[in-house]
């Protein structure tokens, strides 16, 4: 029984190749940026989170999940887009692209996060006390 990419067209191995490059290195840095951020956020989202470390943890938790689903979403759906690869010099440009803008998406939603937990700390910290009533 031949392999099944030996059975292909060889017009078409550079793009399989290209494909299955793409995917496993693309989701292999969401896995590892998400076990990172999962381990080394919990501590900014406890302080975030006024030290209530149930809330923090699960909050850490649907962070890692919604994470997961939008950066693997993205990545599957941006496989079928851009240029198809003809031979090894163009399926190393593709990949390089496809890979380069899933790192850049990575970072927008790290400090995206970043942003929003930052304000809801802030908003956390400094509160402010209700006016003591008026006197006469």
């Amino acid at each position: 029984m031949k392999p099944i990419l030996a059975a292909l067209d060889p017009s078409v191995a550079p793009v399989i190749w290209t494909y299955i490059a793409y995917l496993f290195i693309s989701i292999g840095l969401t896995i590892w940026v998400a076990k990172t951020l999962h381990k080394s956020g919990r501590i900014f989202l406890v302080d975030s989170f006024l030290g209530n470390e149930p809330l923090a943890d699960s909050v850490n938790h649907l962070l890692v999940v919604g994470f997961y689903l939008i950066n693997v979403g993205f990545v599957t759906l941006a496989l079928k887009f851009g240029d198809k690869a003809t031979d090894t010099q163009t399926a190393l440009e593709i990949l390089s692209t496809k890979v380069g803008l899933v790192l850049v998406i990575l970072g927008l939603m790290h400090f995206m996060n970043i942003y929003v937990f930052s304000k809801m700390r802030r908003r956390a910290t400094h509160r402010v006390p209700p006016p003591l009533p008026r006197t006469i």
